[in-house]
């Protein structure tokens, strides 16, 4: 009898645990039903031949083929050129899309541009699109589409470059914008064929550009700038010659303000020195400071040349007559330098007075 009671329980225990397994496999054929899915409509877009400088925009078609709601978590580009805007959300069975921008301007000859799309898909969880082109500049520059200059404030230095095309139609330009007065653009149209380069279409018209940097009214720090050309090409009207570099000044001042601080005639920080150098780097000894003169009373300045070429060192003095109280003032010092002829500094600072014995009684 006891044989056959633990035969049935056995045989209870079997069908349960057959039956907790048959559920468990259910519930997990539920869920991977209800799962997103991210199909890809058109994975790759080819643009063919394009002009430098076109926009290409292009929207990607993605189908959620899942059962549950496909959440696109990023869209990165493969570099900074390309920018993509998405769908953030796409029901099961709906169409999404991810916009991707590609700005040709910096590209010639073939491009494949990336956006990696990453989504909450299980199976897929990264998709690649890819835009393709081959990038054709109808107009161009030689040497280079770009000018560099590095000149002291209020020189001014040129450089050429030729403009050619690979247009049919005669090649012209219409109009140059410049960022202000202090770039100058003169261009002609090369009649000369010895001064035409072995580019562009065969017999299409070619420019020389002459582009005069500096000058009075340009500003002592980087260039950052570009020049507008504008021409009757049809594919690419529009062309930019980045103009960079960095204007200097011409001479140094260190410090740019005097303080003596609290100080008696006596004390050693009765003495402070400006150094005056020149930014120069070919000829430093053009340079020439010729006096300096302090506005305050029991200040002197002296001015003496050092071993560098193209240095000098003013001196300021209190002296030793200098009446305690505070000192509020400036130097002036002359040079012959045509931007700045005359450098004003202030000076600031208090007078002790000179403790005295007192007298023996």
């Amino acid at each position: 009898m006891s044989k056959r009671i633990i035969v049935m329980m056995l045989a209870l225990l079997v069908s349960v645990a057959s039956l907790s397994a048959a559920e468990k496999a259910k519930d997990a054929d539920v869920k991977s039903e209800k799962a997103p899915r991210l199909t890809l409509v058109e994975p790759v877009k080819d643009f063919g031949t394009v002009a430098k400088g076109d926009k290409l925009d292009w929207a990607f078609q993605i189908k959620n083929t899942g059962t549950a709601d496909l959440q696109i978590i990023a869209a990165k580009p493969g570099c900074g050129c390309t920018v993509a805007d998405f769908d953030k959300v796409i029901k099961p069975g709906e169409m999404g899309k991810v916009t991707a921008h590609v700005d040709t301007t910096k590209f010639a000859g073939p491009i494949a541009k990336t956006v990696t799309v990453e989504s909450n898909d299980p199976s897929t969880p990264q998709a690649t699109l890819t835009i393709h082109a081959t990038v054709k500049p109808y107009v161009e520059a030689a040497p280079v589409g770009f000018v560099r200059y590095t000149m002291l404030q209020g020189d001014a230095q040129s450089q050429s470059i030729t403009l050619y095309s690979e247009e049919d139609d005669p090649f012209e330009t219409t109009k140059v914008e410049t960022p202000g007065d202090w770039v100058k653009v003169n261009y002609t149209k090369i009649a000369d064929e010895a001064q035409r380069i072995n580019a562009g279409k065969v017999g299409q018209n070619q420019y020389k550009f002459d582009i005069t940097v500096g000058g009075p009214d340009a500003k002592i720090g980087p260039i950052a700038e570009k020049v507008h050309i504008i021409s009757n090409s049809k594919h690419q009207p529009d062309y930019f010659i980045s103009v960079t570099g960095v204007i200097r000044p011409t001479l140094r001042v260190e410090p740019q303000s005097v303080n003596f601080g609290e100080a008696a005639p006596s004390d050693s920080a009765a003495t402070r020195v400006v150094t005056i150098r020149s930014n120069n780097l070919q000829t430093p000894e053009a340079l020439n400071v010729t006096k300096a003169e302090a506005t305050i009373p029991g200040v002197s300045a002296s001015v003496k040349p050092t071993a560098n070429k193209g240095e000098y060192e003013v001196t300021l003095q209190l002296a030793k007559d200098a009446k305690p109280g505070d000192i509020d003032g400036q130097v002036k010092i002359y040079t012959n330098d045509k931007i700045n002829p005359v450098i004003t500094l202030p000076v600031r600072g208090t007078v002790k007075a000179i403790a005295t014995p007192s007298a023996s009684k």
